[in-house]
């Protein structure tokens, strides 16, 4: 909506004992209204089409019944001073409401609503109208613009039901005409009456019906509180003091037996009391406030139904019911007294502003934690949560039951850290979960060198298959299990896990060897040896037969093995070899993963 100013109510509130009186499906039988006059809610229908078969009326349309008004019900008003206008129209919130109202002397030249609203009642709202929601929902899509009135102008209200349940609305006007000119806003001389318009008040307020009349001989006083009018007994003054909900009758006795009778309805509304409330915190990194939380304590042990609670940034705006505060209230920094309003639902006018609370803005605890932490296998514990510099000013709480910063876990889970920040009472936290997972420590299990020759792929293996990386030498680090392109030579691997559970390093060396040699004399393959051993210091390969005989050894300066051992030539099969080196220690070593097989055949 476009104003904030939601001012003083005057309501017009539901009395079921007379129904009948307060109804009218027509808008030539429209009710007269006006300040501080009840108003029963409910409909009862529609008799004769008011709007002659026209299938819409500003945002009205046709409806199954196959006419604008479904159950219906028309007020009227007129306006007694000049200013800002609005119409909040309560009901149930499962319930779907419809309005419109017109600028109109009579019902014969309506003419288009100046306001009306068709929405359903999809969010469960508990007010339609004009204006602003009175419970501080500033989002709510069944509200129209306030009206700007001058004194004297005639308006037609029609309130339609289109729901299949009907336990009635209240009516409340409100807007600035009420706090410039409280009696006056809507004129009351429609409503003709000796005891003049139906009377709202509240449970302390002294009601006085006045029916002076000049030359009257006596007066009898009548209450009917739903089992029709009964005598009050001894009541013969010119004036009577309700004190119950009803409908009250005087009986003037004339001299000439020209008797008058007049009626007015009396509707007295709970008192609300306000309860103390609590201060509370704004916290850091929260952009609004939810002013309705504090509802519950507002209203004790009160029917949250009966009544309506608003927010206000001063006690003068409290006392008028201006200015309300959104329900999600935009927090600043520093601290902000918020002033409660409870108003009786069916009178606003009656409430009670006496109380207010603190809210102040307080610094969020910041969890600068790890969220994901592993257990490493060659470790008993790790340590989670602030370990670092703890604010001695927060209080820490684990889903374990401990209350230190950070603690030391002994098994992977999901752990919860909450720091909360508490001062003079108040207080806000900050909740974090911290995933821990076992890691196992990586080892090389094995390592396939492929194509020995001079680009050469050389595969690592390994005993885990997640959070592990790879490097050959000084290179970098990479994902792939795989290298290619490798020279011959000795080289290192190795593997890290990333999880910060160790590394493992081997080394191996890259050399280059026939798979089957064929020593026939043929000049071709008729010798078998290593390739690349050069880049070795001082390398020695022995040759072994199937039973593990050894039957050659070769060093880089030979021209290789023919097949031959002490001039015997050995028989077609696969033989196994294995190389040893002068590492760059100065001992000798046994080349790793190298140690293979070749066929000779003949």
């Amino acid at each position: 909506m476009k104003y904030r100013d939601l001012v003083l109510y005057i309501i017009l509130v539901l009395c079921a004992s007379s129904v009948s009186a307060q109804v009218a499906p027509d808008c030539i039988n429209a009710i007269p209204i006006c300040s501080n006059t009840p108003v029963n809610g409910g409909t009862l229908g529609y008799g004769v089409d008011d709007f002659n078969g026209a299938i819409r009326t500003g945002c009205l349309e046709e409806s199954t019944t196959g006419a604008i008004e479904s159950n219906s019900a028309w007020y009227r008003f007129r306006t007694g001073t000049s200013g800002q206008l609005g119409i909040n129209i309560g009901f149930d919130i499962s319930e779907d409401w419809d309005f419109a109202l017109y600028r109109a002397s009579d019902c014969s030249t309506l003419g288009d609503p100046i306001r009306c609203n068709f929405f359903d009642n999809q969010d469960a709202n508990a007010f339609i109208g004009i204006g602003e929601d009175p419970t501080g929902v500033t989002d709510n899509v069944q509200y129209e613009d306030w009206l700007q009135v001058t004194a004297g102008e005639d308006y037609y209200l029609l309130i339609n039901n289109f729901s299949n349940g009907n336990s009635g609305f209240s009516i409340q006007f409100s807007g600035n005409v009420f706090v410039t000119d409280p009696f006056n806003a809507l004129d009351c001389s429609i409503i003709n009456n000796l005891l003049g318009p139906p009377i709202s008040a509240c449970d302390n307020d002294i009601v006085v019906l006045d029916a002076t009349t000049p030359m009257a001989i006596d007066y009898n006083w009548f209450l009917d509180t739903g089992a029709g009018f009964q005598p009050i007994v001894g009541e013969h003054n010119p004036t009577y003091q309700a004190n119950l909900d009803g409908m009250y009758r005087v009986n003037v006795i004339m001299p000439s037996n020209n008797n008058l009778i007049s009626d007015v309805q009396v509707r007295f509304a709970p008192m609300p009391l306000a309860y103390p409330i609590s201060d509370d915190a704004s916290c850091s990194g929260a952009l609004t406030y939810d002013l309705s939380q504090k509802n519950v304590e507002v209203l004790g042990t009160q029917n949250a139904a009966d009544f309506i609670v608003s927010y206000h940034s001063t006690l003068a705006d409290a006392n008028n019911g201006t200015n309300l505060l959104p329900t999600q209230h935009t927090t600043i920094n520093g601290p902000q007294t918020i002033y409660a309003r409870v108003s009786s639902i069916n009178s606003p006018g009656c409430f009670d502003a006496s109380q207010q609370f603190q809210l102040v803005y307080l610094e969020t605890p910041a969890l600068d934690i790890e969220t994901d932490v592993f257990l490493c296998a060659a470790n008993s514990s790790v340590t989670i949560g602030e370990f670092f510099i703890p604010d001695p000013n927060y209080s820490y709480s684990w889903n374990t039951g401990e209350t230190s910063a950070s603690i030391d876990v002994t098994q992977a889970g999901t752990y919860t850290l909450t720091a909360t920040n508490n001062q003079a009472g108040l207080s806000c936290s900050n909740t974090k979960d911290i995933v821990v997972t076992s890691s196992i420590t990586p080892l090389i299990t094995d390592i396939e060198i492929e194509d020995l020759q001079n680009n050469n792929t050389v595969t690592v293996l390994t005993n885990v298959s997640e959070h592990i990386e790879f490097q050959l030498d000084n290179g970098p680090f990479q994902a792939s299990h795989i290298f290619t392109d490798v020279l011959p030579g000795v080289h290192s691997v190795t593997i890290n896990d990333s999880n910060g559970c160790g590394s493992a390093t081997e080394q191996l060396v890259v050399v280059g060897y026939p798979k089957f040699f064929t020593p026939n004399g043929d000049a071709m393959n008729d010798y078998w040896h290593i390739k690349g051993i050069s880049n070795l210091d001082d390398a020695i390969v022995y040759i072994y037969d199937r039973y593990g005989r050894l039957v050659k050894q070769l060093t880089p300066n030979d021209i290789g093995w023919n097949g031959r051992c002490n001039g015997k030539e050995l028989p077609s099969s696969d033989y196994w070899f294995k190389l040893s080196y002068t590492d760059t220690n100065g001992q000798r070593a046994i080349a790793k993963y190298i140690n293979n097989h070749f066929s000779l055949r003949r």
